[in-house]
């Protein structure tokens, strides 16, 4: 009998949906489009955003960016080194869902996985050294201190790259969110399950609602309002293709945003260096007096 009840029962489909301010919505839309993987086969329906979905992701990482940047680099640390731990223990489910998006084996599926969880590890381990290697004191003529220290630029938009789905996506989402800064993620379009499963565990994690928001949906739909959005402060372009990176990267210049341009990239796994983590910091330069120690007029 109890066989019979086995074969009879039906599957469980995963019902995949947006993260955005720490919240798990549908589009405001309504809408969905089929996810397929390389041979065509469907996996799922995923939100397809609306540009009403881009407005409220920017304005849940606007709400999150002062807690997030006014923390201590070191809890920044902590925490994301928890999405590595959360990510360990839900390992198997991303080697499946990479496998899918990625149409590759089980085992290089697994490595890229790996590779994404040591990635994350090693931005953790950077948050609080990113500022001893880009900031110090300056030579100045006079007594003065002349100190440089860098600072998050704010809510970044981050466009994911269209064929790592994983890897891809947490290389250029990591150095975002380590340096302080809050991100809108719009995944990859045809891919997007690795990364909306990442909301998940995002969610179950130590990271605060609102520091990370996940989109799925049209790149280019969804990228255009955040490109021209006033409270958007920087834009990475990786998952752009160059006639899209250009119509971006014109209505960035609206505001000023830093433009991170596409980058040819061969090989996610290969160590990344801090270029994504300086691209989204600013740098505070503070002048203070040495002030003099008694009348032989030395200083401190």
């Amino acid at each position: 009998m109890s066989d019979k009840s086995e074969q009879q029962r039906l599957s469980v489909f995963k019902t995949y949906k947006l993260y955005v301010g720490g919240k798990f919505p549908r589009s405001e839309s309504g809408r969905v489009y089929e996810v397929t993987d390389s041979k065509d086969n469907w996996l799922a329906n995923a939100p397809l955003s609306s540009r009403k979905d881009a407005r409220d992701a920017v304005v849940a990482a606007r709400k999150a960016f002062g807690a997030w940047s006014g923390a201590t680099a070191y809890n920044r640390g902590q925490v994301l080194y928890r999405v590595a731990e959360m990510l360990e223990g839900r390992r198997s489910q991303f080697v499946h869902e990479v496998a899918d998006a990625e149409g590759l084996s089980k085992s290089k599926a697994a490595a890229q996985v790996e590779a994404t969880i040591d990635r994350w590890v090693w931005y953790a381990g950077w948050t609080d050294k990113i500022a001893q290697v880009v900031g110090g004191g300056n030579p100045v003529a006079g007594p003065y201190f002349n100190l440089s220290s860098p600072e998050p630029t704010g809510v970044v938009a981050v466009l994911a790259p269209q064929e790592s789905s994983f890897l891809g996506l947490v290389s250029v989402l990591a150095p975002v969110i380590a340096t302080g800064n809050t991100a809108v993620v719009v995944a990859s379009e045809k891919s997007p399950l690795p990364a909306l499963s990442l909301g998940e565990v995002l969610a179950t994690s130590d990271v605060p609602g609102g520091v990370v928001n996940v989109l799925s949906g049209r790149t280019s739909e969804i990228a255009t309002p955040l490109a021209a959005h006033q409270d958007v402060n920087a834009i990475d372009l990786a998952g752009a293709d160059d006639v899209l990176a250009k119509e971006l990267e014109i209505a960035a210049a609206d505001n000023l945003k830093r433009v991170l341009r596409p980058q040819p990239v061969d090989d996610w796994s290969t160590t990344p260096g801090i270029d994504r983590m300086t691209a989204f910091l600013e740098t505070k330069t503070v002048w203070h007096p040495t002030g003099s120690l008694g009348a032989s007029g030395s200083a401190y």
